[in-house]
């Protein structure tokens, strides 16, 4: 088949397959010969007319595309990335476009009455842990359904156990400088909650905590260097089972097992399977840990102290967040080369947080100290998708539990939520 031209003015002509992976936008497939100084623009227009051409009752309007040239984005010209990635001209170039992630919506603002340094949302509720030592309840209509006291210093971490919206209980946990994790019980109907335990057995502050995928046990890290792991289960656990315990000894908690080999403090904690765990340290370092041998299984040096690491099950990747206001995305199954295989560079403060997206392999958000979050897909990593504005402050943390929703948390006070369009709109 004849190859097309979009314009003919040009001298240095190029030829180039469109290829897609989503069959609802693929074109015929043939050789394209277009100028080679065309940008995502003309590529774009080249596509929707196409498009338009050959299925003309299904896109009457405009469809925003990204392309790939070898794995990465295209942000300049055709002809700079080529040379910038060393790329013949000679062959016929393959260029991917894939359906442009839209933009985040600004949602609402949820103010505190101190700094914003823990969240995570379960459904429609949202759990907020703040720098006054208190555990906050919202949900996602802006209302502000609880505030619970019993820490004695600022919340750095909470996490949410288990919510049964048939009988409208919920279990939660929180960590705190105070050097405990506290667990909730929380009665939705009644909205009321108390503490049911207080984890005792970290010797410096309390900086994150994890529950495990089925929800039996919670990671915590924090200043003291060690890991330790607790039993999440209730009062009616036990006392349905052969265990007899006194209720006076079943409100404060001891650790399981406690690991150690940070040299530094553990600034992030994250379940990868039921028994496998991931910590990210000061020290520099990332470890991976097996929590059936109670020992070491990997560790990932880096090069700077790593604020947070984020594992997606869906790519199996990491995300690290660090001082040197970098993200760098790590391969732990790399068995040649380097481990690390991007890094992303756009913020101009150290990256406080990082969170993969849940539903879709190739995104993630970052918060920083330069007051900003960022959406990224590590395809593109000379420039994030977007930048979600509206912070006075530094980020302090973020979070995507919810496909729907992203939330970031800062010094400004404020938990700000932001909607994705392309879960709502499909």
């Amino acid at each position: 088949m004849a190859s097309k031209s979009i314009r003919k003015d040009e001298e240095q002509q190029i030829q180039i397959h469109l290829i897609t992976k989503q069959a609802q936008f693929a074109v015929p497939n043939t050789p394209y010969t277009i100028p080679s100084n065309v940008t995502v623009v003309e590529l774009n227009n080249l596509i929707n007319t196409i498009l338009q051409e050959n299925q003309n009752e299904m896109f009457t309007s405009e469809i925003l595309f990204d392309f790939l040239v070898r794995g990465e984005f295209l942000k300049t010209s055709l002809l700079k990335h080529l040379k910038d990635n060393e790329i013949s001209f000679e062959d016929v170039i393959d260029v991917e476009y894939v359906e442009r992630f839209p933009a985040p919506e600004i949602l609402d603002c949820l103010l505190h009455d101190d700094w914003v340094s823990a969240v995570q949302m379960c459904g429609e509720l949202i759990l907020t842990g703040s720098y006054d030592n208190s555990v906050n309840v919202w949900n996602m209509k802006g209302e502000h359904k609880l505030t619970l006291s019993g820490h004695e210093a600022p919340v750095k971490g909470v996490g949410w156990i288990s919510l049964n919206e048939d009988n409208g209980t919920a279990v939660f946990a929180s960590g705190s400088k105070d050097q405990t994790v506290m667990i909730w019980e929380y009665n939705i109907n009644a909205n009321k909650a108390s503490c049911i335990f207080t984890c005792k057995g970290h010797e410096r502050a309390v900086e994150c905590l994890s529950i495990s995928p089925n929800s039996k046990l919670l990671a915590s890290g924090g200043w003291d260097n060690f890991l330790k792991i607790w039993s999440t289960s209730t009062l009616e656990d036990y006392h349905g089972s052969s265990k007899k315990m006194k209720i006076e000894d079943t409100n404060v908690r001891t650790p399981q097992t406690t690991l150690e080999g940070h040299r530094e403090a553990i600034s992030s904690v994250q379940w990868i399977d039921n028994s496998t765990i991931l910590t990210s340290s000061w020290d520099h370092t990332m470890k991976i840990w097996d929590l059936e041998m109670k020992a070491l299984k990997t560790e990932i040096p880096a090069n700077k102290s790593i604020f947070e690491a984020s594992h997606s099950p869906l790519n199996g990747m990491i995300i690290a967040a660090s001082s040197d206001k970098n993200l760098r995305l790590f391969d732990p199954r790399s068995n040649h080369g380097t481990i690390v295989k991007s890094t992303f560079l756009g913020h101009s403060q150290w990256v406080s947080s990082v969170k993969w997206s849940k539903t879709e392999e190739f995104l993630f958000i970052s918060g920083s100290y330069d007051n900003t979050v960022k959406l990224w897909d590590y395809r593109s990593p000379k420039a994030p998708l977007f930048d979600l504005i509206g912070h006075e402050d530094k980020v302090m943390v973020v979070d995507w539990s919810n496909p729907k929703y992203m939330v970031s948390g800062g010094s400004d006070n404020s938990l700000r939520i932001f909607k994705s369009k392309k879960v709502l709109e499909e």
